[in-house]
Order: C-alpha cells, then sequence, then structure tokens
C-alpha cells in the first residue's frame, strides 16, 4: 500500500538515525574487556569498604558487560528499585548509575545502624536513601582511588544521588540521567553480604564515558611498559660499558716493589734503606721491655645503703613509636614481582573478615578490626596480646 514503509525499511530507519546504534558497535572487544575488568577491581575496592560498613562477609562476582536500554531494565529487574547516581568532578567527564534492589538497600541500612538486616519492613523513605547515599560515597570514593592508579590521575566523584524508581515503561524527559534514553553499557554483579543478601546489582554506564575511561587505561599502561623497556635497555647499557681502568698509583707502586726486588737479588750485598728501616724496628721493639701485670678490678662489696628508686616512666611518656597495621603477607618469586603493574591483584595469607595485626615498633601487641572514620580508615582494638603470645 503506498505511504506504508514496510517493517524492514522502519528497522533501518531506527538502525540509522543516528541516535543509537547496535550493540557490537558501542563497544570494541578490547575495550569491553577493560571496562570489565577496571569494574572488577573497582567494585573489588568498594566491597571492602561495604564490609567495614556493615561488619558482613561481603562477595562480589566477576561482572557481566552487556548492553542495554531502559525497556529491558523494566522488563528485567524488580521493581521498585533504587537508583544511586555518582557523577565525577575531577579527572573523568560524565556519570553513571548504580542500581539496587528496594530490599538490599533496606539490610544495608538496618546493619550500618547496629541492627541484625532484619529490620526490613514498611516503605523505603529519606532515612535508608540518606544511609544508601553515605555508603555509596564511601564505596565509591575508594572505588575512584583505585581507578585513579590505573589512569594515573585524580580521579574526584560528587556526593551520590539516591533515588526510588518505579521503572515505568516511559522515561521522562531529564528523568534520573539523559543517557538512558539511548542504548548503554550495562555491567552486572553478583553481591552476597552475609546470609542476607544475594541479589543482582548494576552499574550503567553511557559508552562514551566507557570510551574515555578505556583509552585513559590503555594510554597508561602502553605508558608503563615503555617506561620498563628503557629502564631495561638502560640497565643493559650500563652493564656491557667496559670496566674502569686500575688505580696508575697502585700500578706504580707494583712496579717498584718489583723492581726493589730485582735489585736485592742482583747485588746481595746492597742495602736497602726500606728494608733496613723495617728491621731495626723490628729490632727495637725486640729489645724493649714491656711491663705486663694483671689487670686489677674493685672487689664486690656491699653497696651503700640507699633508698630505692621507683621506674619513673613520666620520662618517656613523650618518645615516639610507629604503629603499623598489617592486612596480611604472601610470599612471591622474582618473576611475579616483576609483572606487578596497575589492576594486579595480590591474594594475602588473610581471609576478608579477619582481624588484622596491630604491631608497635614492628613487635605483634594487638588484633583489630578495620573501620572507617569519616574519610579515613582506623583500627578499632579487638584483642592485647600478652607477651608469651606474641613471641609463640
Amino acid at each position: 500500500m503506498d505511504g506504508v514503509l514496510s517493517q524492514e525499511e522502519i528497522n533501518a530507519l531506527l538502525n540509522n538515525d543516528g541516535t543509537s546504534g547496535s550493540g557490537d558497535e558501542l563497544l570494541t572487544d578490547a575495550e569491553k574487556d577493560a571496562i570489565g575488568e577496571i569494574a572488577n577491581i573497582s567494585m573489588g575496592t568498594a566491597a571492602t569498604t561495604l564490609f567495614s560498613l556493615v561488619n558482613r562477609r561481603v562477595e562480589i562476582s566477576t561482572p557481566v558487560v552487556s548492553f542495554s536500554s531502559w525497556d529491558d531494565i523494566v522488563n528485567d529487574y524488580e521493581r521498585p528499585c533504587v537508583f544511586i547516581k555518582i557523577g565525577y568532578t575531577q579527572g573523568l567527564n560524565g556519570s553513571n548509575i548504580l542500581v539496587l534492589k528496594e530490599k538490599d538497600v533496606k539490610v544495608i541500612t538496618d546493619l550500618m545502624m547496629g541492627g541484625d538486616g532484619t529490620n526490613i519492613s514498611g516503605e523505603i523513605g529519606e532515612l535508608h536513601l540518606s544511609a544508601i547515599s553515605e555508603a555509596m560515597n564511601q564505596m565509591m570514593g575508594s572505588s575512584a582511588t583505585s581507578l585513579s592508579s590505573m589512569l594515573n590521575r585524580t580521579i574526584d566523584i560528587s556526593p551520590p544521588i539516591a533515588e526510588v524508581v518505579d521503572l515505568k515503561n516511559t522515561l521522562d524527559e531529564g528523568e534520573i540521567d539523559s543517557f538512558l534514553a539511548n542504548e548503554f553499557v550495562k555491567i552486572s554483579f553478583r553481591m552476597e553480604i552475609g546470609d542476607l543478601v544475594d541479589s543482582e546489582i548494576m552499574q550503567l554506564y553511557p559508552p562514551d564515558f566507557v570510551k574515555d575511561m578505556c583509552k585513559g587505561v590503555t594510554e597508561n599502561m602502553e605508558l608503563d611498559s615503555q617506561n620498563v623497556k628503557e629502564e631495561a635497555a638502560a640497565t643493559n647499557t650500563a652493564a656491557a660499558a667496559p670496566q674502569q681502568p686500575v688505580d696508575n698509583n697502585m700500578n706504580n707502586q707494583n712496579a717498584m716493589n718489583q723492581n726493589m726486588m730485582n735489585q736485592n737479588m742482583a747485588n746481595p750485598n746492597m742495602v736497602n734503606p726500606n728494608m733496613m728501616n723495617s728491621n731495626m724496628m723490628g729490632q727495637n721493639n725486640m729489645g724493649q721491655s714491656v711491663n705486663v701485670q694483671p689487670a686489677q678490678f674493685t672487689p664486690f662489696g656491699a653497696m651503700p645503703n640507699q633508698a630505692y628508686q621507683p621506674e619513673n616512666i613520666d620520662l618517656i611518656m613523650d618518645v615516639p613509636l610507629e604503629v603499623t597495621v598489617e592486612l596480611g603477607r604472601t610470599k612471591k618469586s622474582i618473576s611475579e614481582i616483576l609483572d606487578f603493574g596497575p589492576g594486579k591483584i595480590i591474594e594475602l595469607n588473610k581471609l576478608a573478615g579477619e582481624p588484622v595485626d596491630v604491631l608497635v615498633n614492628g613487635k605483634f601487641v594487638a588484633k583489630g578490626e578495620v573501620v572507617v572514620i569519616e574519610e579515613s580508615f582506623g583500627v578499632r582494638i579487638t584483642e592485647i596480646i600478652n607477651a608469651t603470645k606474641a613471641i609463640n
């Protein structure tokens, strides 16, 4: 019929309108691998921070990178849910969105307030949103620190904004974030918090933001690789350099000694002044009488009757001591250490949630747990180690 478009023509127009493209065109395979590794490292750091906030074991699975749209989120995810928008103020230009289920937010809020995670009745309110915003602020702040090392530049975020979203079939203009109107990058994780939470969380990214991160990480890795090659070349050049010449003064002295020895062998009756002086000094020492006598020591006797002076610990109260918190240890071969680089994960000999060791001037004195005080890490002492146990 005239004036009516076929389904194939409609699909062609939709695919070529310039506003969105197929998932394969959003990111290359290399960029998908890169953003997956970035998300894995960043969320691993964030999980450690969440553990200190809820005092429960937190595990986050390997991320799955895919492409999605608003309709896909509406059809596949539980409603209502909580969207937390994280904007970047330095180092990166853009934002991403973390999506949590309503029940998970209630559990995290209850744990942060000292509960056991079971007080989740009622509707989600301002208290829940404020608590989850603070949790995300600390989690994504630590994640930004990891991202800074990967990009080799300072990364800073704005305070996260949390809101409850009912996942309507249509997205209002300007609601949440404009990039959700087109196809975007979705990174899915499986999050477990003790035996209270076992669900899927999502991070949503605009494609241009992902490309910028991947480009920065790739350039930083190439720069590190180039620096390693230059250092290796400089080391090889130094090793191949000729050895420094032997000191001429030593050569001259050795030649003089050899010449004197040859002269003495050729003329046995000729007196060598150096040898004569040496012999005279030896004879003088042999002929000199030496007065040798036993050492005299004052015998031990009764000490004067003095009043006992107790130890005054106040004299050393201001002596500074170095306090170290040891998260764990491990052993690596030289080849493994040379393989270190930004983003490399090193497994330690301690389990997640196990108390850390507190050392004073290198001596093991206590055990504790890591806490977060505003924007700094701290340690809450849980056990004082006695001297016998510390030695063992």
